[in-house]
């Protein structure tokens, strides 16, 4: 029962919709109100920050982490090693799945990355490295690069489990550890894959927000 409350509130953590409430912000600069609506289509980080600033990415980035962070150490504190990880794969699927929103969430990478290192730290800084590699070399090709990324994650905490090493600071790991890689893992691939091609340009511009900084034709 406690596993199951942590992972019910580690959902719930996730729904925190960060890149709404930064665009809501945002849009009383002139900026879009909803990111579905404008550049790629997605409620994540780089979309932010491509439509509202940089400033605004890295607020939502730090807050699509945070939430990854807050619900696996709650789950830890709610029901120990597995609480923790039952917590950190619920943060994905609810930053993915919102209910609030329709289940029209983000793709859960940054929220990934915050349960990461909570769940599994010894592993994370390796994670980090492989992914920032892949990206270069993948040459913006984020599926390939999620989906190596996301099997390396699942084998290493498998071999962790398996194995019995140590998790840094992270809870023990059981078999909840690989269970947690790989339910989040498989999420992201698929909102990787079935993600909608960009929106359409407005007005010559990429994104509502650009075309929103276009000089205005003086009326008839």
């Amino acid at each position: 029962m406690r596993t199951i409350a942590a992972a019910l509130a580690g959902y719930l953590i996730g729904t925190i919709p960060s890149a709404d409430i930064a665009a809501r912000l945002a849009s009383r600069r002139r900026g879009p109100s909803d990111l579905r609506e404008a550049g790629t289509g997605n409620p994540g980080a780089l979309n932010a920050a491509k439509t509202l600033g940089w400033k605004w990415g890295a607020l939502v980035l730090a807050g699509d982490m945070g939430k990854g962070v807050l619900a696996s150490i709650g789950g830890r504190r709610v029901a120990g090693a597995n609480g923790a990880y039952a917590a950190g794969a619920a943060a994905v699927i609810g930053h993915c799945l919102p209910v609030w929103s329709r289940f029209r969430g983000g793709k859960g990478v940054a929220t990934s990355a915050g349960t990461s290192l909570v769940c599994f730290p010894a592993y994370a800084p390796a994670d980090v490295a492989l992914a920032t590699g892949l990206s270069f070399l993948s040459r913006g090709r984020a599926e390939l690069s999620a989906g190596i990324t996301s099997a390396v994650f699942v084998v290493a905490a498998t071999y962790w489990w398996a194995a019995k090493r140590k998790n840094a600071w992270g809870p023990e790991p059981t078999a909840g550890l690989p269970l947690y890689a790989l339910a989040s893992s498989a999420l992201i691939i698929q909102r990787l894959l079935s993600a909608p091609p960009p929106i359409e340009s407005y007005d010559g511009a990429e994104t509502p927000a650009e075309a929103a900084r276009l000089p205005m034709e003086a009326p008839a």
